[in-house]
């Protein structure tokens, strides 16, 4: 079992392990609960943004930009977010990321002039990356396998994005305004539950570091490039999937249903590997997770219209890519020193990021020729290769 990073000062009270056990109880019901209301903001937002772009006038093209827009800033957030651990509490950056998406959701409410859409977009990036790189964090500090305490923090996160494109679809009507501000209130009340969180000390340096780069390390890597693989999957399960389904003649609602799907089962995916022990058997399944993904978002290009196969491949996407979104992490962050572990899941948040970017970019480049079904085939089938374990960094270059 791991214990806890950091030591109590000289003099403090004996902590018993019957306490211990109990405060890590408290402590992870509070990042459950700020984890669902994060989430079910963020789902919202999800499907409200993208929404309220198109009927604000935007074609699918600039929502394809827009998107990718959110992804720069989530991919450079993270790359800061190793250094900024070092200094500052992970609850506090858990805060600042649901601050900062209530301001996100309420400035399109107030204009849907470009600006405020992309400043909005930007701000959106900035509190995904801090979210969950610092709740992330935060349980894989504790006690016990880091598995199954990042399968316990994307369950309660999935519920989150489940409930939230569903009750999105449910609100939007003419415009999104209403989403977004319900999605606005959610990120505000997680605060609540984030200020109750155990104050964890900042991460120290370690000392006689291996040389190179962290996120090239055997085991880092693969993880880096389970985030490729989801976070493409969730680039376009917040951009083109609900356009395609539009595009297909599926009313708002059924989108969010369907959207809340992909959601679902990935709920699933997480939950199914929460047990996995030992980092051969990781890597077999994070290997048939990658071609997995891109099949099945083909699948869903090709299947718009209906909302039984949409559906179905939807579903079969999101397993794959939930197995992915909690074992990647995990193996990161096992594979380093414990003082390292924010590192590897801010790196491999990192590569996450950078897919968000390019899935939306490289579609939208897509659509400006093709139908969006042909197009959403085509990534599909990029990210079913998986380049990630043909081509492998060395960490020992610097």
């Amino acid at each position: 079992m791991r214990a806890p990073v950091g030591c109590p000062p000289e003099g403090a009270p004996r902590v018993t392990r019957p306490q211990v056990r109990l405060r890590f109880q408290a402590d992870g019901a509070w990042v459950g609960a700020a984890n669902a209301g994060f989430s079910f903001a963020l789902g919202a937002a999800s499907v409200a943004l993208p929404l309220q772009a198109v009927a604000a006038g935007y074609g699918p093209v600039e929502v394809g930009v827009l998107t990718a827009i959110s992804a720069i800033s989530q991919m450079t957030g993270r790359m800061s977010l190793g250094r900024l651990m070092r200094v500052m509490p992970d609850w506090v950056i858990i805060a600042i990321a649901c601050v900062v998406l209530a301001i996100s959701s309420t400035m399109v409410v107030i204009s849907s002039a470009l600006a405020p859409f992309v400043i909005a977009q930007l701000l959106q990036g900035v509190a995904r990356a801090y979210f969950w790189t610092g709740s992330q964090t935060h349980v894989v500090r504790g006690e016990g396998s880091s598995v199954k305490a990042l399968a316990s923090v994307n369950l309660i996160g999935n519920l989150g994005l489940l409930a939230g494109p569903v009750i999105a679809g449910l609100l939007i009507g003419e415009d999104a305004h209403t989403a977004l501000l319900v999605a606005a209130a959610a990120a505000i009340v997680s605060l609540i539950p984030t200020s109750r969180l155990d104050r964890l000390p900042p991460f120290r340096k370690v000392q006689n570091r291996p040389p190179g780069r962290l996120w090239a390390r055997a085991g880092v890597w693969e993880g880096c490039y389970a985030g490729v693989t989801a976070g493409a999957w969730r680039g376009l399960l917040g951009s083109y999937v609900p356009i395609a389904l539009v595009r297909a003649g599926h009313l708002s609602a059924t989108v969010g249903i369907l959207v809340a799907v992909a959601n679902a089962t990935a709920i699933l995916g997480s939950w199914l590997v929460r047990h996995v022990d030992g980092d051969a058997r990781a890597r077999r399944i994070m290997r048939a997770g990658t071609p997995v993904t891109g099949a099945a978002m083909a699948m869903m290009g090709l299947a718009a219209g209906s909302s039984v196969l949409a559906g179905l491949a939807l579903a079969a996407s999101g397993i794959a890519a939930g197995a992915l979104q909690t074992l990647g992490p995990a193996l990161a962050s096992d594979s380093v020193h414990p003082e390292e572990r924010g590192e590897a899941i801010a790196a491999t948040g990192v590569w996450r990021a950078a897919s968000l970017f390019v899935s939306p970019l490289v579609t939208a480049g897509l659509v400006a020729v093709t139908p969006i079904g042909a197009a959403m085939v085509v990534t599909g089938a990029l990210i079913a290769a998986p380049i990630g374990q043909w081509v492998r960094p060395r960490a020992a270059s610097s």
